[in-house]
């Protein structure tokens, strides 16, 4: 049986992993091209990443799934503490990444290295963290939590309306929606093929 929260899960990751590699492909085309990337697309991306996973994801999986594998199991609690912290750090780590992108726009080509060098770590980090959680910990927690720990979780988790997994946006985020979708690539948006 494959519970709500997991699938939910897998597919925010899912839907964080194509927004990642979107800004890696777009970054790549522009390299490429010798061009500037479009600065309002990355920036309406990286918002999107800071307030949707980094806000709501992180926090459901720190504050709700991850006490109660605790509570559960002594199995792979280091691995819980190093993805709570890499919870904790993935803000920090966003705003050197926003940071840096706002060099390059303001200071031009000679901090497009940087920034590339940034948002490469940043992806790999991310990428890295969310395989980990789906290898490691949702099957962990298939194994151990109970019927109740599930229907607790699968409510939370069901709260979780990220756009990019198929939901309407709030009304507050249309427009950053409507914009991320119209000028990024597939599989994200419907923006031209980099």
């Amino acid at each position: 049986m494959t519970y709500a929260t997991v699938r939910i899960i897998r597919q925010e990751h899912a839907a964080l992993a194509a927004m990642l590699r979107s800004i890696i492909m777009l970054l790549e085309q522009h390299r490429r091209k010798g061009t500037p990337p479009d600065f309002a697309a990355l920036r309406a991306m990286l918002f999107y990443v800071d307030e949707f996973p980094e806000k709501r994801h992180h926090r459901k999986e720190s504050e709700l799934l991850f006490p109660k594998l605790r509570a559960r199991t002594p199995i792979s609690r280091e691995l819980m503490d190093r993805l709570d912290n890499d919870h904790a750090w993935g803000e920090r780590k966003i705003r050197n990444v926003e940071h840096a992108m706002l060099a390059f726009e303001m200071l031009g080509d000679s901090r497009r290295a940087a920034f590339e060098s940034a948002m490469g770590q940043y992806v790999d980090f991310y990428l890295n963290h969310m395989a980990i959680e789906e290898r490691e910990i949702l099957p962990l927690a298939e194994k151990v939590l109970t019927p109740e720990d599930w229907r607790e979780l699968d409510e939370a988790f069901g709260r979780n309306r990220d756009p990019l997994t198929g939901y309407r946006p709030e009304r507050e985020y249309e427009a950053l929606f409507t914009r991320i979708v119209n000028i990024v690539p597939a599989p994200i948006g419907l923006g031209p093929a980099t």
